[in-house]
């Protein structure tokens, strides 16, 4: 995990570059360097070591003239060397090298190749190719200054100042001078209609078991982070008993305002029925209020729900790499894969209900990836997700629709992925854990979290304010005082159009109440706080 910088077209300042590259230094605080192109482009990075800690260091050389950055992790590198890149003279051990000489061995057609977390750029000669993973797992920009020179970089700070526009890279395409945008990932799941695959509950465990395994190749620790719902503890399950193979313990991070906080409970019980090393970190609201300045100018989004869930993320991620652990796995993607969230119990219809998984996935690069990338690296802690693996995402967004609703199933959300994982002989999680009603992240710390960041903002923003909100923003208008005073911090750090062009809202569907947390949903007003295990599965 790194963060890149690119810059193709001449004559811009070598010591500017640097200057510009060193604002996300907090992605790579390993190591950094710069590299100039005989045609006068530029190529920096700013590494954080987690595969080849001593000759890993970009940009790389191919075996000729092309040159390379790469943010992210690629699970089958050593797989990619062994087979059609067998005939490749490697420089370095790192899993990033295989892109250069991909790119050399087929041209731009080579990134459905990758098994990985990706943002890169390969410069050769006046060529270049810039690419990003098919969910948008690895953040990047792009943009365009006044001299025409191009940009790419893995956050808006290096380029928000120097491009006349810039936006967000699409998730699953690549970007060449000749054939401008190109979609590489197009999944046959896309189509709604092909969601006719049936149930097979072994297939779900065992696919999601391998994408946690091929997510733990690291020369570094590895943690978990551990909230104490479904997901997270699902994937530190799988993760505590592949490492147990190896005479390894896991360690597991959770956070909470104290530890009586819903997360924290249900985390500690967790740790402890998989034997994890387990540390529980607490924060105080005002500590989270303090924050919020900080925490923007690195989020670079002012989406209410990103905020709220990425300032206990913020202080769980500080005191992760404070004990030198590097990488963690992350829950993130469940939810929009199996229809997690409460709001799709009011789903109208089974097909109403599909698209809008497959939509939620898509768009997690907005949202929840870029809440989990940013507020992580903010501290050199890089995040890994399993469930946002391609195979599982293959296999899973093509069961039957009616499989994944909750309405089959009482209400039940995920139903099929808690059955998947209900192994009496062998379990993976405490019976009321696994059952465990959803909790958003932001929720879970601590109800009075919420409560008392949205009673703060209001207290900052005027009534006056808010009611010309329009006049001061009249893109993506605030509707409310939290909403305003994220959007006037966000404005203060990347007031351009470009910049707040770059956000989307996180708005759930099919409830009155548009508040993202989980608690605005009548669902989980009404529903007792755990879910009672039901027998049979439909």
């Amino acid at each position: 995990m790194c963060g890149i910088l690119a810059i193709i077209g001449k004559g811009k300042d070598e010591e500017l570059v640097k200057q510009l590259s060193k604002r996300m230094s907090h992605r790579g605080p390993d190591e950094s360097d710069l590299h100039v192109t005989e045609n006068g482009h530029i190529l920096s990075h700013e590494r954080l070591s987690i595969i080849d800690l001593h000759s890993g260091k970009q940009p790389i050389k191919g075996t000729k003239t092309a040159y390379m950055v790469h943010n992210g992790e690629i699970y089958n590198h050593q797989e990619l060397r062994e087979t059609v890149l067998k005939s490749h003279t490697f420089r370095t051990k790192s899993d990033s090298e295989v892109i250069v000489h991909l790119y050399e061995e087929f041209g731009y057609d080579f990134l459905n190749m990758l098994d990985g977390d990706f943002a890169f750029v390969v410069i050769d000669g006046d060529d270049f190719i810039a690419g990003r993973d098919a969910i948008g797992v690895k953040p990047l920009y792009y943009g365009l200054d006044e001299r025409g020179r191009v940009y790419f970089s893995s956050e808006m700070k290096p380029i928000a100042d120097q491009c006349k526009t810039f936006a967000t890279f699409p998730p699953g395409h690549y970007y060449t001078p000749k054939t401008g945008f190109v979609k590489y990932y197009k999944p046959e799941y896309e189509d709604y209609t092909k969601a006719t695959e049936a149930l097979d509950l072994t297939a779900i465990r065992e696919s999601l078991t391998e994408a946690t395994r091929k997510r733990l190749m690291s020369d570094v620790p590895i943690g978990v982070l551990l909230s104490g719902g479904l997901d997270s503890s699902l994937t530190s399950s799988i993760a505590a008993r592949l490492l147990k193979e190896k005479g390894k313990t896991l360690h597991s991070f959770s956070i909470g305002l104290d530890a009586e906080a819903p997360d924290a409970k249900a985390a500690r019980k967790v740790a402890e029925f998989l034997g994890t090393e387990h540390h529980e970190i607490h924060f105080t609201i005002e500590q989270g209020i303090a924050i919020l300045d900080k925490l923007i100018w690195h989020l670079e989004t002012y989406d209410v729900t990103s905020v709220r869930a990425s300032t206990p993320m913020y202080f769980l991620s500080k005191a992760i790499t404070d004990m030198g652990v590097k990488v963690v796995l992350s829950g993130e993607g469940a939810d929009e894969i199996f229809g997690g969230y409460l709001y799709f119990r009011n789903a109208p219809s089974t097909e109403d209900f599909q698209k809008e998984t497959i939509e939620r996935v898509q768009k997690l690069f907005t949202a929840d990836l870029l809440r989990a990338d940013k507020s992580t690296m903010a501290h050199g802690l890089e995040a890994r997700v399993p469930f946002l693996d391609k195979a599982f995402l293959d296999l899973s967004i093509k069961i039957k629709p009616e499989e994944k609703q909750p309405k089959t199933f009482d209400g039940v959300e995920k139903y099929i992925l808690r059955k998947a994982f209900d192994t009496p002989e062998d379990p993976y999680l405490p019976q009321e854990v696994l059952w465990r009603q959803k909790e958003q992240f932001s929720d879970g710390v601590g109800y009075n979290w919420i409560d008392q960041l949205i009673d703060y903002c209001s207290s900052q923003i005027t009534d006056y304010q808010l009611e010309h909100a329009g006049e001061r923003f009249t893109y993506n208008t605030p509707t409310t005082k939290e909403a305003y005073f994220y959007r006037d911090i966000f404005h203060k750090h990347f007031p351009q159009v470009s910049a707040a062009q770059t956000v989307r809202k996180w708005i759930p569907k099919w409830q009155e109440n548009q508040d993202p947390s989980g608690r605005a949903n009548a669902a989980h007003v009404q529903a007792d706080t755990a879910i009672a295990k039901p027998n049979v599965i439909a």
